[in-house]
């Protein structure tokens, strides 16, 4: 998953040679998870097709105010649909009419009618990316508050050696993702996010654990990497899924496992929210073989396993540190009484007597209590669970 995803991305594509990388552009776009729709001048139609472009985007591609059928290319809503603007390349020509708003193709009305971030990166020879006329385009252009990505020096299509070239597709996604996260909430915060259950070792296939499935853990990573975050996720055995190059995913099994583990990120993180469901006992001898079933009882010796939240309250120094509570009874009580114990700044409270609420549901159903109040909120998906208690988080941390 990328900063992408989901992101509307409208890119413009102008006449020049490095119009070919645009298709690449696009693959790259379309991968991070981003819906992208394509705007060309005419010029550049003679560098890269359209076909080729509309195959890659799933989209019909533009390149004038009517289409073959004259019906309306609408600039003013393709302005209002993206999310963000990239003109790539973007050759002195076009360069000139956004500066000086020279409205005299659908690119340029459409440039004049978004509302959203537009992104440049200027492609042409290096005697003209060094002339005057191109430097004010770029200089009033940055002054209009669009996103100047620099071209690269190398091998031009003149046969020079310099600067002009056009950033490589990779370069100009990472430069998107980069800037885009910079102005999140979380940017250059570092949450770490404890989840799903932890097993514990009875013999080489039997174990003690609990019905815990991971996704109220994994739909609260997903949300700290939309609001910017780096995210570690220390998480015990699940089926769940998740990639984002923000992402630091720790494997573990059991509540030493995840103790130790948690332990290791604790000091690197501005926020620890653990929703992991711990294993509160483990067998006090793990056997080396597979224990024969046999007619006589059978007992486990069972001890505790570390209280990972409440060491944790313990070291805490400038963490902002989330706690969960599953309860079935004196559910606010009991909450209460463990933010307290456990020296924590937040406690999310789940009842197993909300309807909607507990272990492998899609939907959850909680209260937020701190030392001040208790919010509570209605059933709904986890995702949006997860939404609300980030909201709760970023009124109250600095």
């Amino acid at each position: 998953m990328s900063i992408l995803s989901g992101k509307h991305i409208l890119l413009g594509i102008t006449g020049g040679i490095a119009a070919y990388k645009s298709a690449f552009l696009v693959r790259l776009l379309k991968k991070a998870g981003a819906d992208v729709k394509v705007i060309m001048t005419k010029e550049a139609e003679e560098f890269v097709t359209p076909l080729t472009l509309s195959t890659l985007s799933e989209h019909p591609v533009v390149s004038s105010f009517t289409d073959q059928e004259k019906n309306w290319n609408n600039h003013v809503d393709l302005g209002l649909w993206a999310d963000l603007m990239l003109v790539a390349p973007a050759t002195a020509n076009t360069l000139s009419k956004m500066a000086s708003g020279n409205a005299n193709n659908l690119l340029i009305t459409t440039y004049l009618s978004a509302k959203c971030p537009v992104y440049f990166a200027p492609a042409m020879d290096l005697d003209m990316y060094k002339h005057p006329s191109s430097k004010a385009s770029i200089d009033q252009l940055i002054s209009f508050g669009n996103k100047f990505i620099k071209p690269e020096s190398g091998f031009l299509a003149s046969g020079l050696i310099g600067e002009g070239r056009m950033a490589e597709p990779e370069r100009i996604v990472a430069f998107l993702e980069n800037d885009i996260r910079t102005q999140l909430p979380l940017y250059q915060r570092t949450i770490t996010i404890t989840a799903g259950p932890t097993y514990e070792a009875i013999d080489p296939v039997r174990f003690i654990g609990n019905h815990s499935s991971g996704k109220m853990g994994f739909e609260l990573a997903t949300q700290a990497l939309k609001l910017g975050a780096s995210v570690n996720l220390i998480t015990g055995p699940t089926h769940l899924k998740l990639q984002h190059n923000q992402l630091n995913r720790i494997d573990v099994v059991s509540a030493q496992d995840m103790f130790e583990a948690s332990k290791a990120y604790f000091n690197q993180s501005d926020i620890f929210i653990a929703s992991a469901a711990v294993s509160d006992y483990k067998p006090k001898e793990q056997y080396q073989q597979k224990l024969k079933k046999s007619e006589a009882a059978f007992k486990i010796d069972l001890e505790p396993t570390p209280d990972i939240l409440r060491h944790l309250g313990s070291l805490k120094a400038k963490q902002f540190l989330v706690g969960f509570a599953l309860e079935t009874e004196n559910e606010e009580e009991n909450a209460k009484a463990k933010l307290k114990k456990k020296n924590l700044d937040l406690i999310v409270l789940n009842s197993l007597n909300d309807s909607g609420a507990g272990f492998k549901k899609d939907t959850n159903s909680i209260r937020i209590i701190t030392n001040t109040e208790t919010k509570r909120y209605e059933t709904k998906s986890k995702a949006l669970v997860a939404k609300d208690i980030f909201d709760y988080i970023l009124k109250v941390v600095e």
